[in-house]
């Protein structure tokens, strides 16, 4: 795939952070597999996919006796509730996606398990569990053996999944069609296996919210097509690998809340696609890229609560689509980032920044309680803006302070009208979303 033009931020939040998204298209033999017979005629299944699909509802819902309720679960009129079917060529219905977790779909009972059995279903293509595994302990389970060559499986989801722990599998690179892999508020652990990035179809990657362990493997910079990656609030350690910068087609960066060390590599200069990047919350030291000014997609770049206490740099103020800005810093504020015209969120708390604030009143006015400089004794504000703001500055030649502000974010996280959107498209469909998104980002 290649990129013509970067996608709005807010369609790429919503393809990153959806608990269910209709995968992506499918492949040329996948699209082939797919297309109805002109003489289609039967509504049926064939009886070996049907079985394990009747042996994947009993394990993961006790909400109807399926077998006696729905004995031909793709027949139109009577289809399953959180069940897609598409007609192949072979005159039959096959289960093309499946979802568990919240009403309408299937809810799943206490006792429910990961079910393996998934992988016997060669044309399903997306299939997500949210919020299923809560009471019994469970893990993923992926054999080889059972998935086929040419598996169709392009988006596996699974969420908010507190019973569902151990390791990742490496098993998992065997599903080669996979565009979309999130494995988000689970309980995982163990190292993240390197296997997963041979996948070279992954558009996504969201490991977000375990407590997976070891180093970012250099190996990700294999993933040439990734516009996603979430690895925030795990317990990762050592430094960014240098690789990150040959993920040309980058949107979404998330390395929040780890413990990493070390400092931003020089290679990320070049991830020119890049709107959505945070650092926050683990323990980054040195020097800012010097390719930074080359971010000109760049829109949010969260990094407080590093022990970074270094110069703020210039650059930044050449970021000209930049709108949310937190760091931690020290030295004066550069001039130029007064001229950051799409900025609505600037979190410089608690650093040890000094001199003079460069901002004129229609910066001030324009951010509002938007703008944090608490927690700096070294800055003051010119006595000509003093009466109009309060920023929790000293005024410059005086004891006098200009009150405080809202308190900074505590967590990075995306602005917060996005999370309000998260289930706004959970049902479109497979096709529509990826013309939408893809035709214009690929």
């Amino acid at each position: 795939m290649s990129c013509s033009s970067s996608l709005p931020f807010p369609l790429l939040l919503l393809l990153i952070l959806l608990p269910s998204i209709p995968s992506a298209t499918t492949t040329n033999d996948h699209a082939k597999k797919q297309q109805p017979n002109k003489n289609f005629q039967s509504n049926n299944m064939i009886p070996s996919e049907s079985e394990s699909l009747f042996k994947i509802m009993e394990t993961m819902s006790s909400d109807q006796t399926w077998r006696t309720s729905h004995p031909n679960p793709c027949k139109p009129g009577s289809s399953w509730p959180g069940i897609e079917c598409k007609p192949g060529q072979d005159n039959h219905l096959h289960v093309s996606r499946l979802d568990f977790g919240t009403p309408p779909n299937p809810t799943c009972k206490n006792t429910a398990t990961f079910p393996s059995q998934i992988f016997d279903l060669p044309y399903l293509q997306s299939v997500f569990f949210f919020n299923c595994f809560t009471h019994t302990k469970t893990t993923i389970s992926v054999s080889p053996n059972r998935v086929s060559s040419n598996s169709s499986l392009q988006q596996l989801s699974l969420r908010s999944n507190p019973a569902l722990t151990g390791p990742i599998p490496p098993q998992i690179s065997s599903l080669k069609s996979l565009q979309v892999l999130t494995l988000s508020q689970n309980r995982l652990t163990g190292k993240i296996p390197v296997e997963i990035f041979s996948l070279s179809s992954l558009v996504h990657l969201d490991l977000s919210y375990n407590m997976l362990t070891g180093t970012v493997p250099y190996q990700l910079g294999n993933l040439k097509n990734l516009a996603g990656l979430d690895l925030s609030y795990n317990s990762l350690t050592g430094s960014i690998p240098d690789t990150i910068g040959q993920l040309g087609q980058l949107q979404k960066l998330d390395l929040s809340s780890n413990s990493l060390i070390g400092s931003i590599p020089q290679s990320i200069e070049k991830l020119n696609l890049l709107v959505f990047m945070a650092l926050s919350y683990n323990g980054l030291k040195g020097k800012f890229p010097k390719g930074l000014a080359k971010l000109q997609s760049l829109q949010y770049f969260i990094m407080d609560d590093n022990p970074m206490f270094i110069p703020l740099p210039v650059e930044f103020g050449m970021l000209v689509k930049l709108q949310e800005l937190r760091l931690a810093n020290s030295g004066e504020i550069p001039v130029g980032f007064g001229s950051l015209s799409h900025i609505y969120h600037l979190n410089l708390s608690r650093n040890l920044l000094g001199g003079v604030v460069p901002f004129n009143s229609t910066f001030f006015k324009r951010l509002g309680r938007n703008l944090d400089l608490s927690g700096n004794p070294g800055l003051c504000l010119s006595p000509s803006e003093a009466y109009s703001v309060k920023i929790g500055v000293t005024v410059c030649g005086s004891n006098r302070t200009g009150g405080s502000m809202i308190q900074p974010l505590k967590k990075s996280e995306a602005p917060s009208g996005f999370s309000k959107s998260l289930f706004l498209f959970g049902a479109v469909g497979v096709w529509g979303l990826h013309q939408i998104l893809f035709s214009v980002w690929f």
